[in-house]
């Protein structure tokens, strides 16, 4: 695979800035732009309770498509004067670009990417080839941070043990694979899973780390208009 020419992951466009007022449910909020209060589409169906607070100030990309139930979409928001981006589908489309130009230090060089990669019963995010190794990696946003550790998950979550569990099964069929945390801001100096939160998910992550699947972590860089790959964060797995 040619590595292509450096460029922004996850670019958003007309971006402009509101007040937080109020989660209506999973998908929409309310938000004051301009005097006035307007229901807005939310990029992330996870609770975000440390993020979306009344009074935040957050950004929102206008929808390109009219017809659209929703005018905005909240894509990131300002806590402690750093700005978090809250997408749920930038990790993967940042993940990508950062493999395809050999920015993942651990995989090194990708002759081959493929995304919603099938094996088994199972679906990873991704499916790669480079010099002979090849593997599955699973790609997980994490927006919640306490002190200067960024933590996963903030909710329970069922499917994220599976799919780690799954990783360990491929690894022992000879896969070289991964979890990727994506840490969708800067300002954190490690990553732990959220053992508090969702025991099961901290097991199931040393479990499979203990059979060969690499745990890696990395921060953001977040614009209000881009969000792009940054660098690596230690891991602590316990």
């Amino acid at each position: 695979m040619e590595r292509e020419r450096e460029g922004r992951a996850m670019n958003y466009g007309n971006v402009v800035r509101g007040t937080f007022v109020r989660r209506l449910n999973r998908f929409a909020a309310e938000v004051e732009m301009d005097g006035k209060t307007k229901p807005v589409h939310v990029k992330n169906t996870a609770r975000l309770k440390e993020l979306l607070v009344p009074g935040a100030e957050v950004c929102l990309e206008a929808a390109r498509n009219a017809d659209r139930k929703y005018s905005y979409s909240l894509i990131s928001v300002w806590k402690n004067g750093t700005l978090v981006n809250i997408d749920s589908q930038a990790p993967n489309a940042v993940v990508e670009e950062a493999l395809r130009q050999g920015k993942v230090k651990e995989i090194g060089e990708v002759r081959s990417l493929k995304r919603e990669a099938v094996y088994g019963q199972s679906r990873f995010d991704f499916y790669y080839e480079a010099d002979g190794r090849k593997g599955f990696i699973e790609v997980k946003g994490v927006t919640l941070v306490k002190g200067d550790t960024a933590m996963f998950p903030d909710a329970p979550t069922k499917r994220g043990a599976k799919h780690v569990l799954e990783l360990a099964d491929a690894a022992d069929s000879g896969f070289e694979n991964a979890v990727l945390f994506l840490v969708q801001m800067q300002g954190c100096r490690r990553f732990t899973p959220h053992a508090g939160m969702d025991g099961a998910f901290a097991e199931a992550l040393k479990h499979a780390a203990q059979r060969g699947v690499r745990v890696l972590a990395y921060d953001a860089r977040v614009a209000e208009s881009a969000i792009t790959f940054g660098e690596p964060l230690p891991v602590t797995i316990g």
